[in-house]
């Protein structure tokens, strides 16, 4: 099996498996996957955007499944990439475009409605950096999505959601149209771990996604409309002088019980 995990540190930054790219063992990753499966069908073309890339997992998905699809990858860590270009080489091809340039940075020099998709999958160590959560990254996310496009934030937080609740309700203010997705153990406040949320200016294929993400051996459980309400309820977007970085996982997030 010619697959690959890539860990920087204690974290586990990206899987790949270079032989089948739609092998995504993370599950996080895989409903990320699951939003790009119902924002478009397969091998249809779409343009999308990543913030964040690693080993770039999802970038070589998009490749695999959607063909021509025009992709640009925004990571700063010119090091990082040069050793997956070296040791985990895209596809020939694949229409991957890597930019050495920060989530913040490089979102502001696209053109209004650019990406059908955009994915925020940015983590400095084992934390998500706190200029790629506030409600004007947001307001600029929101105006490079594209009216029927789609942006996806990965978060990583455990209930009550301190933080969580703040990123999706700076995301509301955004977007309009918010779904969040978690295990049934991280919602419940029993574990920390992966939050995926979803925005767009237009309703969101709830129903779609919910179906695929329940599905797996790890399913999630999606939060939308007054539940998602009930849960940001009272939460003040991040913003100017009041940003934090996501929390730190705990000691047996990476080291078991």
């Amino acid at each position: 099996m010619n697959a690959y995990t890539l860990r920087i540190g204690a974290t586990d930054q990206s899987y790949v498996d270079l032989d089948d790219p739609t092998n995504l063992e993370f599950d996080y990753v895989q409903r990320i996957a699951d939003v790009i499966d119902v924002l478009a069908p397969a091998g249809e073309r779409i343009r999308v955007v990543h913030v964040g890339g690693a080993a770039m997992t999802i970038p070589r998905y998009v490749a695999a499944t959607r063909p021509r699809s025009a992709q640009v990858v925004l990571e700063p860590d010119t090091v990082l990439t040069e050793w997956v270009r070296e040791w985990l080489p895209l596809p020939k091809q694949s229409g991957i475009k890597v930019r050495a340039v920060d989530g913040l940075t490089g979102i502001g020099s696209l053109s209004d409605g650019y990406a059908d998709l955009v994915v925020v999958d940015a983590f400095l160590g084992a934390r998500v950096p706190s200029d790629l959560t506030t409600v004007e990254f947001f307001a600029d996310l929101a105006r490079v999505v594209a009216p029927r496009g789609i942006a996806v934030v990965n978060l990583t937080d455990r209930g009550p959601f301190r933080y969580g609740r703040r990123v999706a309700a700076g995301l509301l203010e955004a977007f309009g149209h918010v779904m969040w997705s978690a295990e049934p153990s991280t919602l419940k406040g029993r574990r920390f771990g992966n939050v995926i949320v979803a925005a767009s200016a237009l309703p969101l294929p709830v129903a779609a996604y919910a179906q695929r993400a329940g599905s797996g051996p790890y399913p999630y459980r999606v939060l939308h409309g007054s539940r998602l309400d009930q849960l940001v309820a009272g939460a003040r977007p991040f913003g100017g002088t009041d940003v934090s970085p996501s929390p730190d996982p705990p000691f047996d997030f990476f080291h078991g019980p």
